[in-house]
């Protein structure tokens, strides 16, 4: 496309997102719900040709030479596919919130007053790699009543053309508007650009990816963005804990996946209970290849462990590693712990392995990030294992939408005032 075809495009694709999200937003539960059930079943009865279509996409990435992690989050295995369909049927199964009118009070004037939930509107996604944000995107815009512009990258371009066919099938069948939820078709990335300066049909854009493409995001925008720009999430294990307790929770917020945002990237130990538990925590971490970055006094404790020890430098405690590498911090306890996580980390997730109830209240309080855990794993941060259905993202920003966000995400307040013919005096 030429640059006054691109404009016609993305104009196009903004004017009929403005006209369907009217039609969502006046959408019965039962519709929106009809859809989302028909979307599961449509995802589990075409799951071998999605896989077909996902090949294409995974072949050209492999001799494209794209790096290990993004390749990992291209596939869409028998197991994504399923947890797509389970999100659909959990948010078709969750109250529909659209309409919700809460903290009504009478006021001394005699009106009453409170606000009513309402879909944002029209939402732009700009995502790259992982084309089950395809499904995501769409079942949570149909669910909270809004309609969205989906920008998939170019390497799951297959992939996420095949997803979107189905979700219109299921929106057609439920005689919703196919343009609810529409699909950029060309990887030219003057759409973006485009899609991101339209503040007259797009109310939010929410990017999803690599940090570079969320800072450009964010930087040449002319409409909010809900956002987060990387993963560094922190386990912190505390003096006391349960040792065996706390290895297997480290050991799968690192390693149960290394590529996406809420696995593990740094471990703080208080020094307590470190000449026990980094010397098993090693032996584990070193079995499955991961690469021990450590500070002078962990480095020291895990001399003896057959491994990939380096001396950490001062950018590690900012890294996301995405990848079998971790930084290793032995720590005074949970003043040094909370100092430091509020400090490098990225206010994505972050956890305490404790026995201390009073320690892990403060943790919980005084760690300023999106989800702060006690004695669980990182890798539950994700909008499905929170009972949200799915998830647009994860946001790090504090206004608006925190953490997995989710139907309420997409959603806003307005005021409504009830009167009997009250007037100001």
């Amino acid at each position: 496309m030429n640059a006054l075809n691109i404009t016609e495009y993305t104009q196009t694709l903004g004017s009929q997102a403005k006209v369907a999200s009217a039609l969502m937003a006046a959408a019965s539960a039962a519709t929106k719900n009809r859809a989302l059930r028909l979307l599961a079943a449509l995802l589990r009865a075409n799951a071998d040709a999605l896989q077909v279509d996902n090949a294409k996409d995974l072949d050209r990435a492999v001799a494209a030479g794209l790096a290990a992690p993004m390749v990992d989050r291209l596939k869409l295995t028998p197991k994504v596919i399923e947890t797509c369909a389970q999100g659909c049927e959990q948010l078709a199964a969750m109250a529909d919130v659209i309409g919700e009118i809460i903290g009504m009070k009478q006021q001394p004037s005699g009106i009453r007053v409170g606000q009513m939930r309402v879909p944002i509107g029209v939402f732009g996604m700009i995502f790259e790699s992982r084309p089950n944000v395809t499904i995501e995107a769409a079942s949570l815009s149909i669910k909270s009543g809004n309609a969205c512009i989906l920008r998939g990258g170019s390497e799951a371009i297959e992939s996420n053309k095949a997803l979107a066919k189905l979700v219109q099938q299921a929106l057609a069948e439920s005689s919703l508007p196919l343009e609810a939820v529409q699909l950029v078709q060309t990887t030219d990335r003057a759409v973006v650009d485009q899609l991101i300066a339209m503040p007259q049909f797009v109310d939010v854009i929410i990017p999803r990816g690599g940090k570079g493409l969320i800072e450009r995001i964010s930087a040449g925008a002319k409409v909010p963005v809900i956002k987060h720009l990387d993963g560094n999430c922190h386990v912190y294990v505390d003096d006391p804990c349960d040792i065996d307790m706390a290895i297997r929770v480290a050991d799968n917020a690192k390693t149960s996946k290394y590529s996406p945002c809420n696995a593990a990237e740094s471990l703080l130990v208080a020094r307590g209970v470190a000449d026990e538990f980094l010397p098993r925590i090693g032996a584990v971490l070193a079995a499955k290849g991961v690469e021990m970055r450590c500070d002078a006094i962990a480095l020291q404790m895990l001399q003896t462990t057959p491994a990939t020890l380096v001396l950490a430098q001062e950018s590690d405690w900012y890294e996301e590693y995405l990848a079998p590498i971790i930084s290793i911090k032995v720590v005074e306890g949970l003043d040094a712990a909370i100092a430091h996580i509020n400090r490098y980390s990225s206010h994505h997730t972050d956890a305490i392995l404790t026995r201390d109830h009073m320690h892990a209240q403060r943790f919980l309080r005084e760690v300023d990030s999106a989800s702060v855990m006690v004695n669980t794993s990182t890798r539950f941060a994700d909008g499905f294992e929170y009972g949200l259905g799915a998830e647009i993202g994860i946001s790090t920003d504090k206004f608006h939408a925190r953490g997995p966000v989710g139907i309420e995400g997409l959603t806003s307040l307005k005021y409504v005032v009830l009167g009997d013919g009250e007037v100001r005096i």
